[in-house]
């Protein structure tokens, strides 16, 4: 260590949260920064901060989020929680809870994001899109061509029969059968069309989603559950799959009818096309009093089902804590509350479409009686001809069916339209640690051996709101040598080592791999140098094979037996069913958390990085399983620079170096054999650990 460290004030808020921005609100959360993680949401999923022992949260971050969280979801979501919020002081006011969009599901979004998004789904494909609108036209045209041929059959080639005249009967049949024979076949080659536009924006959505996800930082992850994320990709994007392949259809249908009929009817007669015309304008302001009411609905019925897949899956990926401490009741309890609030929202959504058809039928069936009447009053006067009423009355019925149809439309766009705002808002956000503009590549290394030297020059890290987690100081750690860091639960353990892995950036200072500024770094250079195994070591579904390659896709067979075999792992691999080809199943569940540990020093080793991170690599292992990994953490530590997060100080003995933090700080720094014969804190954690053993 090169300085001793301080403490600095609190003086200037670090990052912007994911999408701050242009047209994006800061995170002003008082209690809770990136390392602590927002505790449960309010749907009642647990989102804790990365630390996996519940490091550098005040007061305990871990445990502070689970209980605020716990409180929101026995309400049901109720937003806010107990004692979270800031409250503004207003002078002869009450104090307001703040309110995080995230807990809320309403992430800050740009306006016109939902537009731009919309635009740039379809811009590739302006082809398509013009070939399918000519298509609809036409067949709108075929269709509606049908009343004219009515009204000219019975004034004209009725007449002209009677008189032994056959030819203008006939033509009108035949006309008749060439419209509705092109309509069909317009419409089936409109339906392909569209077809083809519709799922080639849904699957370009998804992808984008999927990507955008994956790219977004850490403590975004953190905040926002990954049940949200799969409705978003799932509920959201069913509701514009909707709209694409039933709604829109209808629009354009209601548009070009309205349009056609009108104008026919005016050029029929023009007193009853006047009358159509203006008994539009009582549908138009039911439209406009349903799309208000039901945008509003339809927006916070995106946010519910998204807490009930939140619920579902979080119960379903803790069941054996559930089934341990019989949370099933309560958990059913919960989710009965979120599936109710639902509900609700459902039967708001039918009940307003249900005023809408009601009154929709009730303005067009009038208006189609009394111009019936009319019409009928003037054609036995002699001033209207029976089959210009007859063509009218057809058109009025073709212009006024697609109302009710226009009603589901307006059904689909409220829910698509919510669900894509929701969509635009989460593509919207931007990395917290983003990629840099001019990206460098690290030196070449000084050695044979893999190692380079990390430096943290005057780093200081703090929560968005000030809260001060690793007050400034310096640190060099040589390259290949092996540091433990030592300290009690919220010392600031983790936070050293995600500063490290560059899972945030601090406040104030800079990260150096030799000599090369982390921020510098493109994420793939970043990632082939420093990995980090944590505590959990997360296996996908997949052959062991493959879990090993993620450290290097491209590697060979060979070298991925030759990294198992150094780890020790090759025994235990073979013995499996189908050896390196066995499906490990989800999370790695076939094989046990010893097993699955030795993968990922596995996969760590083949991926060869500069430094390695082990978070707690061993705190949830049995002694044999330790044992096993302690030697493979040998191997794998061998000529790199690594820093191992410990709480047992059994692995402390692999180390080069100790660094005993608290309070952010580091308060002893030697090696192991220093400070075991001194007086300070980790002796005394030496021998009550050693006293323990006895």
């Amino acid at each position: 260590m090169t300085a001793a460290p301080r403490t600095t004030a609190p003086d200037k808020e670090p990052n912007e949260e994911p999408g701050s921005g242009p047209g994006k609100e800061p995170d002003r959360r008082p209690d809770r920064g990136p390392d602590e993680g927002p505790g449960k949401g309010p749907d009642g999923e647990s989102a804790d901060g990365p630390g996996e022992d519940g490091d550098d949260g005040p007061g305990g971050g871990r445990n502070a989020g689970r209980d605020g969280g716990r409180d929101r979801g026995r309400d049901g979501g109720r937003i806010g929680g107990r004692g979270r919020g800031r409250r503004k002081e207003r002078a002869g006011t009450e104090p307001e809870p703040y309110q995080d969009p995230f807990d809320r599901d309403t992430l800050p979004t740009p306006p016109g994001a939902t537009a731009t998004l919309l635009r740039s789904l379809l811009a590739p494909l302006r082809a398509q899109v013009a070939v399918t609108t000519v298509l609809l036209l036409l067949q709108q045209a075929a269709v509606q061509a049908g009343p004219l041929l009515v009204a000219y059959a019975i004034d004209r080639a009725v007449p002209a029969f009677r008189q032994d005249d056959h030819g203008p009967l006939i033509a009108v049949g035949a006309a008749y059968l060439l419209c509705s024979a092109a309509s069909g076949a317009l419409q089936y080659a409109f339906i392909i069309a569209s077809a083809r536009v519709n799922q080639d924006v849904l699957l370009d959505l998804r992808g984008r989603i999927f990507r955008h996800a994956q790219a977004l930082s850490v403590d975004f992850h953190e905040r926002y559950t990954s049940g949200r994320l799969i409705s978003r990709s799932t509920t959201d994007v069913e509701s514009l799959r909707e709209l694409l392949s039933e709604g829109l259809q209808e629009l354009v249908t209601v548009i070009l009818s309205f349009v056609y009929i009108s104008a026919m009817l005016l050029w029929l007669d023009a007193g009853l096309g006047a009358v159509a015309v203006v008994s539009f304008v009582p549908l138009y302001l039911l439209i406009r009093r349903y799309q208000r009411r039901a945008g509003r609905i339809f927006a916070v019925r995106s946010t519910t089902i998204a807490a009930v897949i939140v619920k579902f899956a979080e119960t379903m990926n803790g069941i054996r804590p559930v089934r341990t401490f019989r949370r099933e009741a309560a958990n059913e309890a919960e989710f009965g509350v979120l599936n109710r609030r639902h509900e609700k929202t459902n039967g708001d959504a039918l009940l307003e479409m249900a005023r809408y058809v009601v009154g929709s039928r009730l303005v067009a069936n009038t208006a189609v009686a009394g111009i019936v009447l009319w019409g009928a009053y003037r054609v036995a006067s002699g001033s209207l001809a029976l089959g210009v009423l007859a063509a009218a009355v057809l058109y009025l019925r073709r212009l006024y069916d697609p109302i009710d149809r226009l009603g589901m439309f307006l059904n689909s766009y409220q829910s698509a339209a919510a669900s894509l705002e929701k969509i635009a808002g989460l593509l919207a956000q931007t990395p917290s640690v983003p990629e840099p503009s001019v990206p460098r590549q690290l030196p070449s290394l000084a050695s044979e051996h893999p190692g380079r030297e990390v430096v943290f020059d005057e780093v200081r890290f703090a929560y968005r709101t000030g809260g001060e987690v690793l007050p400034t100081f310096s640190l060099t750690l040589p390259a290949g040598q092996t540091v433990a860091v030592v300290g009690s639960t919220g010392a600031g353990k983790s936070t050293l080592a995600k500063l490290l892995a560059r899972f945030y950036d601090p406040s104030d200072g800079r990260v150096l791999l030799d000599g090369v500024d982390l921020r510098e770094l493109s994420v793939p250079e970043l990632r082939r140098g420093v990995v980090m195994v944590t505590q959990e070591a997360f296996l996908f579904s997949g052959t062991v094979a493959e879990n090993i390659a993620i450290g290097r896709p491209e590697a060979s067979r060979e070298e991925i037996e030759r990294a198992a075999k150094a780890i020790g792992a090759h025994d235990f691999i073979s013995a499996l069913p189908d050896g390196y080809d066995t499906d490990v199943r989800k999370r790695g569940g076939r094989i046990s958390a010893g097993q699955r540990q030795l993968v990922a020093f596995a996969r760590a080793l083949l991926a060869d990085p500069a430094v390695l991170i082990l978070d707690e690599a061993t705190s949830s292992l049995d002694i044999p399983g330790e044992r096993a990994v302690q030697r493979a953490m040998s191997t794998v530590l061998r000529g790199r620079t690594a820093v191992v997060i410990a709480h047992r100080l059994s692995t402390v003995a692999i180390a080069d170096r100790v660094l005993v933090m608290e309070h952010g700080r580091v308060v002893e720094d030697g090696t192991p054999d220093e400070l075991v014969a001194g007086t300070g804190r980790f002796a005394d954690l030496h021998r009550a650990w050693r006293d323990s053993l006895v």
